[in-house]
């Protein structure tokens, strides 16, 4: 079961577990979208639950329904702007239910708990590799309750209840249910549709990886060896680079005259994470590259799929969130 199946990564997640014929669960609102568009190359290859985590007795009830033996949770609020939209939704969804959610699933059959964390717990580090053994430093709510929630999860691992916590770098790349509030993402859109990137200071260092990487760890999780896995944490993000040296990056792949504007920033937040740790334990390495996320975002923009991007809320978590939050 996948929860925020829905979403950015989960999307692109479902696809390759139906391609492989997982019985795969979604278990998400569906704030971002229509499952049957979403998932229209496999919509039939699923199990769909429209439901919120925060409904305890919809969770286990799916659980025990379908003998779920392996759950990716990837469900919650995405990002700081969205999460400080509506501090007290945002903490409801990503921290409040959390314990019951791994309680749940522990006793009612669960063998496998994977949960995304985020890099961004870390908060600034003058380190040029940080390490999954540094400091938890988290300078928003949203990346504080990342952090209590590992805290609670590993407090529950044992032996027949596996949990692994991996914290990504940002993702970027094209998905069914694309983001554009993405640092790789929106200045791939700038350029192509606005013929200019604004970058913000532009010395700052940011991990990145491609969604592809992304969807396959997910993927390798569900079949690594147990005491490999159990209790451990795992950066997963390999290409740290300046912002300016995306803005580069896409100007090379979109082959456009734009212009690229560098203006002051009061965000001098740069880190950069290493991931020898899940190259060593479990030999994973990516495939692809920024470059290659640049690409695909480029070629769905050429060839129509994405259209105006700009003129739509659904491509930016925080203004779906502000349509959610003006209807409550």
């Amino acid at each position: 079961m996948i929860t925020g199946g829905a979403g950015y990564v989960g999307t692109m997640l479902a696809h390759k577990l139906a391609k492989k014929s997982k019985k795969v669960i979604i278990f998400d609102t569906f704030w971002y979208g229509d499952p049957k568009i979403l998932f229209k190359d496999c919509f039939a290859d699923l199990i769909i639950e429209k439901a919120d985590i925060r409904d305890l007795e919809r969770f286990k009830k799916v659980i025990i329904d379908n003998k779920v033996d392996a759950i990716i949770h990837l469900a919650c609020v995405s990002n700081d702007p969205s999460f400080e939209l509506d501090p007290k939704l945002g903490k409801s969804i990503n921290f409040d239910c959390f314990e019951s959610l791994v309680k749940i699933s522990k006793d009612n059959g669960v063998k496998r708990f994977i949960y995304a964390s985020s890099s961004s717990v870390y908060g600034v580090k003058e380190e040029e590799q940080v390490t999954e053994n540094l400091s938890l430093e988290p300078l928003t709510d949203y990346s504080k309750y990342k952090a209590l929630c590992e805290d609670i999860l590993l407090k529950y691992n044992d032996k027949n209840f596996v949990g692994m916590i991996v914290r990504p770098a940002t993702i970027c790349g094209y998905s069914n249910r694309l983001r554009l509030d993405l640092s790789v993402n929106i200045l791939t859109a700038h350029a192509y549709f606005k013929n200019k990137i604004t970058i913000f200071g532009g010395e700052q260092f940011r991990p990145n990886l491609n969604i592809l990487d992304m969807v396959n760890f997910y993927f390798k999780s569900l079949e690594y060896d147990s005491y490999l896995i159990n209790g451990e944490v795992f950066n997963v993000g390999y290409e740290n680079l300046k912002i300016k040296d995306i803005a580069l990056l896409v100007k090379k792949v979109v082959k456009k005259n734009f212009q690229i504007e560098t203006t002051s920033s009061n965000d001098n937040r740069s880190y950069r994470i290493t991931s020898k740790k899940v190259e060593k334990i479990l030999n994973f390495r990516p495939k692809f590259t920024v470059e290659d996320a640049i690409q695909s975002l480029y070629q769905s923009f050429k060839n129509g799929i994405i259209i105006d991007p700009f003129n739509s809320k659904f491509f930016f978590n925080v203004e779906v969130m502000k349509n959610f939050h003006d209807k409550k």
